[in-house]
């Protein structure tokens, strides 16, 4: 029989690949010299120098800050000691429900000291990008209040949202939907209040309004509305159009590039100075890897050390960007159990460095090669 630490840290283990603290022990180190099978403990100099190479973390909010409506654990540390070094924070949510000062009210309710000017949600990406091309038309809305307050302070007229949520389709013989043809815009964000009224306007708009546009806040599959599971994400709602409209629409959030230029540029940042920091693959990871940023996965949110199926695909000229995943320090306990020691040597001889929390691929693909392996990773062979 198992031991009291074994037992533990067998729990640990099962439990590390949904689980992360986010403190000051994620970052990159050198790479193991002596080509030992074991990771190394960084230095406080290998931390120093990968933090020094960055003057900026950009940090996705829903599993990566919070779940729901609860602080991650580590979170505020992680945050006060980044600033104490002179470091620029951003953050940015694909969630487009809240505008940046409905996201201001959700970080002081948290208790986590956040300046308005360092939020970038995809509701105010939608109504910058608008503005950027100089729009001058109606905007219909699928979404919430987010998105509205927004084009509001765009001065960007817009129908739809919250006040369309009740309305109903009768469908009787000759029905006949009239849309208003000086829509030229159609963003499409998460909306908990989604029906056929909606798509059918929506639909109407792009099809038949000459050179109306269609945008997506974003197309994440999934999101964490509450701490309890995954829930159906905002690429359900721009399923449902890009279906009926046979159009694929222009993305403003996670991972498009619009919001990335638009945070480099309101804050004069090199990309080589930015680390961005996810809990997915497809958007947080993919959004650092297309615009040449360091990247740091965490596994507090929707993508586990063994998620399977996952496949992101970067733009080329950036593939030589740094990546860090950074696993729960738990781990640590897991050496003395023989399927977690399997698995923490494959990590360390594919990882080109390691961290006492963690390892560093300069090779995202090596990140995904890890993601796919066996449902039961404990067990499995090298």
């Amino acid at each position: 029989m198992l031991g009291a630490r074994q037992l533990q840290a067998s729990r640990c283990a099962r439990q590390a690949a949904g689980s992360i603290k986010l403190n000051h022990r994620m970052v990159g180190c050198k790479a193991v010299a002596n080509g030992s099978t074991q990771p190394r403990r960084a230095s406080n100099d290998d931390k120093k120098q990968l933090i020094d190479n960055v003057d900026c973390f950009i940090f996705d909010c829903d599993g990566v800050i919070w779940r729901g409506d609860s602080v991650i654990d580590g979170v505020p540390e992680t945050l006060d000691m980044l600033r104490a070094m002179g470091k620029r924070l951003v953050f940015v949510t694909n969630n487009s429900t809240k505008s940046r000062a409905g996201y201001l009210g959700k970080f002081t309710g948290l208790g986590l000291k956040v300046n308005a000017e360092e939020i970038y949600s995809s509701s105010y990406a939608a109504a910058a990008y608008l503005e950027s091309i100089n729009f001058d038309k109606k905007v219909y809305v699928i979404g919430e209040s987010g998105i509205l307050e927004e084009l509001d302070l765009k001065g960007i007229q817009h129908l739809g949202g919250p006040g369309d949520a009740d309305k109903v389709v009768a469908l009787k013989k000759g029905e006949y939907m009239e849309h208003d043809e000086d829509v030229g815009a159609v963003v499409v964000g998460f909306d908990r209040y989604i029906n056929y009224y909606k798509i059918q306007y929506a639909t109407l708009c792009i099809r038949e309004n000459p050179g109306c546009l269609f945008i997506a806040t974003n197309r994440d599959a999934v999101t964490h509305l509450t701490d309890a599971q995954e829930w159906a994400g905002n690429g359900s709602m721009v399923g449902a159009i890009a279906g009926s409209t046979k159009r694929e629409p222009i993305t403003v959030g996670k991972p498009a590039e619009f919001m990335l230029d638009n945070i480099a540029r309101t804050f004069g940042l090199q990309r080589q100075q930015i680390c961005m920091v996810g809990d997915r693959l497809d958007t947080d990871i993919l959004f650092g890897k297309n615009g040449g940023l360091t990247t740091c996965l965490v596994l507090s949110g929707v993508h586990g050390l063994f998620s399977c199926g996952t496949e992101i695909k970067p733009a080329r000229k950036h593939r030589t960007s740094q990546t860090v995943l950074a696993l729960d320090p738990c781990l640590a306990a897991c050496l003395v159990v023989s399927g977690a020691q399997r698995t923490l040597r494959r990590l360390s001889l594919a990882a080109d460095a390691a961290t006492d929390n963690g390892f560093v691929f300069k090779d995202q693909f090596a990140v995904l090669q890890l993601l796919q392996q066996p449902n039961d990773p404990w067990q499995a062979p090298l």
